[in-house]
């Protein structure tokens, strides 16, 4: 099957969702929804890996044009990957219907602007 849109989801440590959201728009996404959540820790990796694991964490939802999910899901990584501050991870599903997703144009005055120029 063919899907038009997939949606990115992404969770990060609290306070790191604006830095999903640059380098998604970066990449070409228009927008998203943040919800606050909580994760679960494991007590034992705790204890094994003398770690604090932060349960306070943001979940990000992105809705994309199939053609440009990987390259939103990939520029997600490569700035709020495992390897930062923002421990985030980042997955991608299929959407089977949507409405009212609109996507990005450039608005009318800029696009005459550029006609008008060029």
């Amino acid at each position: 099957m063919d899907f038009a849109h997939q949606i990115i989801l992404c969770i990060v440590n609290e306070g790191f969702s604006e830095t999903v959201m640059s380098a998604a728009r970066n990449a070409g996404a228009s927008g998203g929804t943040i919800l606050r959540a909580h994760g679960t820790a494991n007590p034992q990796a705790e204890k094994l890996f003398n770690i604090t694991i932060q349960p306070e964490k943001e979940l990000i939802l992105i809705v994309v044009p199939t053609a440009i999910c990987d390259s939103v899901l990939h520029a997600i990584y490569k700035e709020t990957g495992p390897g930062t501050p923002c421990q985030g991870i980042a997955f991608a599903l299929p959407v089977d219907e949507a409405v009212g997703i609109k996507t990005y144009e450039p608005r009318q005055e800029a696009k005459e602007s550029t006609e008008t120029k060029g």
